[in-house]
């Protein structure tokens, strides 16, 4: 059950490492997919005197490390006075940013001031980025600040949004980040909240999972090949063939490379520009603010506020409760909690079940049924807000996997060399997604009687559009 002791409280929460912090809303893109819809600075974003003082709280609380993100971090007038703070305070201060015009002095300031990691949002390749990220030069500017980056002695990333824009393009976009020098890649998958809700139609359906894990699998196992460090966002998941695979780089141990429940208010705190404390910083600030630093201390919020403790749960029975739908029935769900909490939550309106999972996707598809989602209501225009979706499932049906609605495998672009030394490689890709399934069976995850695959007659109406009959 959730922890009422304070003193039990305080003492459950030692695994406190990182804090994401917007430091203003300030952007100089306009990002079709921004899920705080950044632009304009908040009208009462936090004076230089209280981000120091900020800073000075969370090193007291003992979190050490520090992701300063926006909007645009570097927009706002004293970034650097705050990342040099951060640092003498003996915490270690890192940046995301767009890249969109960080100059050769910038990067050295940065350096200066003591960053250490800069994580750079590249979303797909020039085409796709430049649409996405709302500017024409966008890509190109990038790669450029990359370039001054790593002139300045900084470690470089990477990070991407996977969607259906930009998941066809990822081998392609693989190997211009190492090819620029990138060290390492986060991937996310894109959900809708804020400008995302809006254009929602740029959203990968669940069975679109089935041909993108493949993938995502082999360009892990490349990156170890290429020193090029593949890190899975928190809503890459959850329990497939690929988990271990996707998840050793992050993990303490080996027999720890798997989701172990969302993590939101335990290793990490999120932070808003006008002082608003979130357990996350994506989840939505209506629901999951516990307090302003303005009016209370941070070792207030952290240790006494519910809204940083959801996941502060000892009792399984309790720690499962919040779970519906397909979640609350799945063999994984003590440890998985239906995965991210924040895609979940922008979906729904609620927490406690995902379609953003391959596990899932996979007994579906064995079972010859599949996931879709559409809207049924807009999101409000609010940064950090979300619509509702409505979730059903049906028969698989026939698709073209030329069919530019849809992500294939076929339809995914592979640089040129890579073809040259394996001129199957789509075919050993599409094998191996027909492989999870049957494997599927074969382990006992779906018996082979609730399956239409191996009975001939159901197998035929399926590719004829026939409905099976229940």
């Amino acid at each position: 059950m959730l922890n009422d002791n304070p003193e039990l409280s305080e003492n459950s929460y030692d695994r406190l490492k990182f804090a994401v912090w917007e430091i203003t809303l300030k952007c100089n893109l306009a990002c079709g997919h921004c899920g705080s819809r950044a632009g304009e600075k908040r009208p009462d974003e936090l004076s230089t005197g209280e981000a120091l003082n900020l800073v000075h709280q969370m090193a007291d609380l003992g979190i050490t490390d520090i992701a300063l993100i926006g909007g645009e971090a570097y927009l706002r007038p004293d970034w650097l006075e705050i990342a040099r703070e951060i640092t003498r305070c003996g915490m270690r201060a890192n940046v995301t940013t767009g890249g969109y015009g960080v100059s050769q002095e910038t990067a050295r300031r940065m350096k200066e001031a003591g960053i250490h990691n800069v994580s750079v949002s590249v979303d797909g390749m020039a085409k796709t980025h430049n649409r996405l990220r709302g500017k024409i030069d966008s890509w190109q500017q990038c790669f450029r600040s990359i370039e001054h980056l790593r002139n300045a002695g900084l470690n470089v990333g990477c990070n991407t949004q996977i969607n259906k824009l930009t998941a066809p393009e990822l081998p392609m976009l693989y190997q211009k980040l190492v090819d620029a020098g990138a060290k390492a890649w986060q991937i996310q998958l894109t959900v809708p909240m804020g400008n995302a809700a809006d254009n929602h139609e740029i959203l990968l359906q669940p069975f679109e999972l089935l041909d993108l894990y493949p993938l995502l699998a082999y360009l892990s196992k490349r990156g170890r090949q290429d020193d090029f460090m593949i890190q899975p966002g928190n809503n890459i998941g959850y329990f497939g063939p690929y988990e271990r695979l996707l998840r050793s780089p992050l993990a303490s141990s080996p027999k720890y490379a798997f989701w172990r429940g969302c993590n939101a208010g335990l290793g990490t705190i999120g932070i808003e520009a006008d002082g608003k404390i979130k357990a996350c910083p994506s989840l939505p600030s209506d629901q999951y603010t516990g307090g302003n630093i303005r009016y209370r201390s941070l070792h207030d919020i952290y240790h006494h506020s519910k809204e940083l403790r959801f996941n502060d749960v000892q009792d399984e029975e309790q720690a499962t409760a919040h779970l519906w739908g397909d979640c609350a029935t799945c063999e994984y769900k003590k440890i998985c909690r239906a995965g991210c909490n924040w895609t979940a939550h922008v979906f729904f309106a609620k927490r406690g079940n995902n379609p953003y999972c391959h596990h899932r996707a996979i007994k579906k598809a064995v079972r010859g049924r599949m996931e879709t989602f559409v809207m049924r209501k807009a999101a409000s225009g609010l940064p950090f807000d979300h619509g509702e979706f409505e979730l059903t499932e049906q028969q698989v049906q026939p698709m073209n996997p030329l069919d530019e609605r849809y992500f294939s495998l076929q339809r995914t672009q592979f640089p040129q060399a890579w073809l040259d030394t394996e001129p199957d490689l789509v075919d050993k890709l599409l094998l191996e997604k027909s492989l999870n399934m049957i494997q599927y069976v074969k382990a006992g995850i779906v018996p082979v009687e609730e399956s239409p695959w191996f009975d001939k007659e159901k197998l035929q109406a399926i590719k004829d559009g026939i409905p099976l009959s229940t």
